[in-house]
């Protein structure tokens, strides 16, 4: 019997043919040194032990032969021979000498409650997870082990597991059934941890989720989890999202039950930053060891943090040599918001059905709207066009299905089966997912990484709200141009800075612009950052909430009170160093790729007096000034003995080179960056800066809108352009040419 039952310490990933991937992990990660509660395997060859005994084989082979494979996406044709199999393995015995074996190990281990998990030997394949397609019981007594030992060999015969092995190419009879019985850690908290971004794919980052109690609603999609995510590189939190869990699972006298929430622990985070960062060391070491992303299952009980659970990541280890970008072609109403699962646009007729006995409803090329999905759902969702639940997380069964099948999915929307109908168009090109109504065109955009030229021009994205950098991060580009602070404190915060003062929520704008900042750092890290300080005008100030306390009513904001003037200002400093401590907060921090820049600093004056508060709060970083008044080129000599590097801002410049306010629709026509004025001033700034030693860039509008004055911008020796994500591949490309053609000439 020894070759049927094994205890973890004895498996290695090796024995993945004997005890499947999931089981095989355990044994694995226990030789490591890792947290995980101790148990051992009934073995794959126990099941076909069990199958022979029984006389199974032949009588399961007739069974599978019934399946009509030309209706394999119809759930109906494999329900009665899914049923059928089921039933005759659920009513065989086990081998008398092989359940004495079972128990023997069970007590000799002293295992009380266990966890009864299926592991097929095929599972957890780089390319396929076989998430959820077999069943695991909790809460598990003696009196039950040998029927749910049963139980997880019948479910290699779920209807959804037939069917996705049909889908797959897998043969039936090369896939056997190992059972993990494990120590049943009962979880003050549990959630899964993948060891990069799992949307974008960033390896910067370990993203981690958690819940209240047991851990199967999260994966279910029962409940929508706190989100964690941490900088490998600098051992840093970055995000904390805290969501509200009104339920959790817990053990009952028999297996489970679900019990509310107390109010008090509603709201509460799952982890604290110290269960965090442990955490995703662990996870940091597990991805070390196996030499990939892995998907990792978790729970914490009597304040320790256990490993339940790790596997490959099945979606982002798969290499692309390209990089595919969605984009939305038209307008549209939004009539709904979740998080955004898939980074794809997708159209269709949203179909709502609210339980999994009516999937027959569902019509290939339909959006599935649910409240949440679980295995017996994936028939349809392979030929849905997307998905939209209510409930769930980013590692949701929905969100882990739709990233496999390579869908957009939009999870966690409120009311969803209410309010969607009819044609709508879900779009998750970006971090959050939205959906609008009707079907709106979009473009799909394939670039081919790996034939991208490298370029002496350094070529940056200029990021306005923190959601997009994660994207954005994926592209082949050197950094961010131009971060600008304003639209974070619009998407984070949106409160006046001396409002919050007023009212002692200092700290709180501090945590909040320092997150979004950090964000956007972290998506980039190590390649620079260059965050430009709040360059809001008096009018736009006043829109935030409680602005018009604090701001007067300029004819001209355009050329009013921004930028060094209002950092210096009596009345404003005070919010000008809440900027700087969120900025520092992020530095120490370890995003030591943060570089500070300074906008619309008109005189040398208001240069040397920013620079002085920015010293006197203790800021480690590289601080650059825009170049958008002709006095900062005019006098490029004397700013550069305060700053470090310039960045032109061509809208400004060219409104105050040639007296045009840039909004206007009336001299519209007139305004044009390439007019020979402004090229002028720009070729004096370079030639000016470089005489000594300093970098200058651009982050204006016009290399996005005019590649001829990117050309001449690389003629000049600019050092770095800066321009709009849509336009970075094609940016690059051009910026090659034009070294080229510079370099023949």
């Amino acid at each position: 019997m020894q070759k049927y039952i094994i205890p973890f310490k004895r498996i290695r990933m090796s024995d993945v043919p004997l005890v499947g991937g999931k089981t095989a992990s355990l044994g694995e990660l226990l030789s490591i040194g890792m947290p995980v509660p101790d148990g051992f395997a009934v073995t794959a060859g126990a099941y076909r032990f069990f199958l022979k005994h029984n006389n199974l084989e032949s009588r399961i082979a007739n069974e599978i032969k019934k399946i009509d494979r030309r209706k394999v996406k119809d759930i109906n044709s494999i329900e009665k021979v899914g049923s059928e199999i089921r039933k005759m393995i659920i009513d065989a015995e086990i081998p008398k000498e092989m359940e004495k074996q079972i128990i023997k190990i069970y007590r000799k281990m002293r295992l009380g409650h266990v966890a009864v998990r299926s592991s097929a030997t095929a599972e957890d394949l780089p390319d396929a997870s076989f998430a959820g397609q077999q069943e695991s019981y909790l809460n598990v007594t003696e009196s039950e082990l040998i029927k749910r030992i049963k139980d997880c060999f019948a479910s290699l015969f779920t209807n959804r597991a037939i069917s996705y092995r049909e889908d797959k190419g897998f043969d039936h009879f090369k896939i056997a059934l190992s059972v993990a019985v494990q120590k049943q850690i009962f979880s003050e908290a549990s959630g899964v941890m993948f060891t990069l971004e799992p949307d974008s794919g960033n390896k910067n980052f370990i993203f981690i989720n958690g819940s209240w109690g047991l851990g199967d609603y999260i994966v279910q999609g029962v409940v929508n989890p706190d989100e964690f995510l941490f900088l490998k590189e600098k051992k840093t939190i970055i995000e904390k999202i805290v969501a509200k869990k009104h339920i959790m699972e817990i053990r009952s006298e028999k297996g489970v039950k679900r019990k509310k929430v107390p109010k008090n622990m509603q709201c509460r985070f799952v982890l604290s930053d110290e269960e965090i960062k442990k955490l995703a060391e662990l996870g940091i070491k597990i991805e070390k060891h196996y030499g990939k992303p892995m998907d990792i299952e978790w729970a914490k009980a009597g304040g320790k943090i256990y490993i339940i659970q790790a596997r490959p990541e099945t979606v982002h280890s798969q290499k692309k040599n390209f990089y595919e970008e969605y984009r939305l072609m038209e307008k549209g109403r939004v009539i709904a918001e979740g998080n955004a699962i898939g980074k794809k646009i997708s159209s269709g007729k949203a179909n709502i059905i609210k339980d999994a006995k009516n999937i027959g409803r569902f019509k290939s090329g339909q959006i599935l709207v649910t409240r949440m999905t679980d295995p017996d759902w994936e028939p349809i969702m392979k030929i849905a066009a997307g998905i939209v639940t209510e409930d769930g997380g980013r590692t949701s069964h929905a969100a882990i299905i739709s990233r496999e099948l390579g869908m957009p999915a939009v999870v966690g929307v409120s009311n969803a089966t209410k309010l969607l109908k009819g044609d709508i168009t879900i779009d998750c090109s970006q971090e959050k997912g939205k959906i609008y109504k009707g079907k709106l065109k979009c473009k799909l955009i394939k670039h081919e990484i790996k034939k991208l030229p490298k370029t002496k021009t350094k070529i940056y994205v200029n990021i306005g709200e923190p959601e997009s950098a994660m994207t954005v991060s994926l592209l082949p580009i050197d950094g961010v141009g131009l971060a600008r602070e304003e639209f974070i404190i619009t998407s984070f915060i949106n409160e006046h800075p001396l409002a919050m003062i007023k009212s002692g929520r200092e700290k709180e704008y501090i945590e909040k612009l320092s997150a979004g900042i950090a964000k956007i750092a972290a998506c980039f890290y190590p390649r620079a950052v260059i965050v430009r300080l709040s360059d809001f005008k008096s009018n736009e100030y006043r829109n935030l909430k409680g602005g018009e306390k604090f701001e007067p009513e300029e004819e001209n904001p355009m050329i009013g009170w921004r930028g060094a003037s209002r950092y210096i200002s009596p009345e404003y400093e005070a919010a000008f160093r809440l900027e700087l401590k969120a900025i520092k907060k992020c530095i120490d921090s370890g995003l030591n790729n943060i570089k500070i820049m300074i906008p619309f600093c008109r005189t040398i004056e208001e240069a040397r007096k920013t620079i002085k508060i920015i010293k006197s709060e203790r800021i480690r970083a590289e601080i650059g000034v825009m170049a958008e008044i002709p006095s900062n080129i005019l006098l490029a000599s004397d700013f550069s003995k305060y700053f470090s590097f310039f960045s032109i801002g061509s809208n400004d410049l060219t409104q105050l080179t040639l007296g045009i306010d840039r909004d206007s629709k009336k001299l519209a026509k007139t305004f044009d960056e390439r007019n020979p004025a402004v090229k002028k001033l720009i070729k004096q700034l370079i030639h000016s800066a470089h005489l000594h030693g300093r970098a200058v860039g651009i982050c204006g509008q016009a290399p996005s809108d005019y590649p001829d004055f990117a050309k001449f911008l690389v003629e000049q020796g600019i050092d770095s352009i800066s321009i709009n994500p849509d336009v970075a591949i094609q940016t690059r490309i051009n910026v090659s040419k034009y070294e080229k053609e510079k370099w023949v000439k």
